[in-house]
């Protein structure tokens, strides 16, 4: 399964694949600073693809510090793709975590967080804001109004 960007979805692919390879490019040091925490979460692998580029050496070097310091298991591995280096690499690597993933319940959690936030969803679809909004100012109008009696009593209003 591919994907464009880094979002969301990713949490959901990362549930549904065997192994999740994140793809970069050395270009991507400023976009990967920012997004840290859901990138370290998800991936498997990373790759940094064009690695014969100018700032591949570095980009690479921060990013396996990154990775180590959320979590030392996830290979970063450089790749050439019109060249074909570093393909071998990570075959090699996406064999071994797909072996490891077998072994852990990593991918059930995974799952597990979005079951729920489809359940969650399921639930609250017919939920509206503005009709809440509206019992509330009324039960406040009341003097009857407490956040926590009121969404635990929470019927469709």
């Amino acid at each position: 399964v591919e994907t464009v960007g880094v979002g969301q979805s990713e949490v959901e692919i990362a549930g549904l694949a065997d192994c999740t390879v994140v793809v970069l490019v050395p270009e991507a040091g400023d976009e990967v600073q920012t997004m840290k925490a859901g990138l370290m979460e998800i991936a498997d692998v990373f790759v940094i693809n064009k690695a014969d580029r100018p700032e591949a050496d570095q980009f690479a070097y921060h990013l396996h510090l990154l990775v180590h310091d959320t979590n030392a298991q996830t290979p970063v591995i450089k790749t050439i793709a019109s060249k074909q280096t570093g393909i071998k690499e990570l075959s090699d690597a996406i064999v071994s975590k797909l072996d490891e993933n077998s072994k852990n319940d990593r991918k059930y959690w995974l799952l597990a967080e979005r079951a729920y936030q489809l359940i969650r969803d399921k639930k609250m679809k017919n939920i509206s804001k503005e009709k809440i909004k509206l019992e509330i100012i009324r039960l406040m109008n009341e003097n009857r109004f407490n956040l926590y009696k009121f969404a635990s009593n929470y019927e469709k209003i």
